[in-house]
């Protein structure tokens, strides 16, 4: 299990990250655009990863981490159940979805 606290930690780590509001949820950017949101009360996080990443992190275990319902799953918007998660690997999906965000042209 990963705390909100924890989450909000290895969020904001990356260089240039702004925690902003995303309607009721807190939503991380990088130049401008959001590469992490996070809704506290169902403990659930969303990255914007890219669908090989996707494809790679969801293979693990659907009940942890699992496309977004829809077209956003359909473009890389994955779920991750943070009470089921273990540190490194959520570690490693916000590596990937910092980079995958972070290296967009602006």
């Amino acid at each position: 299990m990963v705390s909100i606290k924890t989450f909000r930690q290895l969020a904001n780590s990356f260089p240039e990250v702004q925690e902003l509001p995303h309607f009721e949820k807190a939503s991380f950017r990088v130049n401008k655009k959001i590469f992490a949101t996070l809704a506290e009360n169902n403990c659930i996080a969303m990255l914007t990863l890219s669908l090989i990443d996707q494809s790679v992190f969801c293979s693990f275990d659907t009940t942890v981490i699992y496309p977004v319902p829809g077209a956003w799953g359909a473009k890389g918007c994955t779920y991750i159940n943070l009470k089921k998660i273990k540190k490194a690997m959520l570690k490693d999906a916000l590596g990937c979805a910092y980079n995958n965000i972070s290296t967009k042209k602006k």
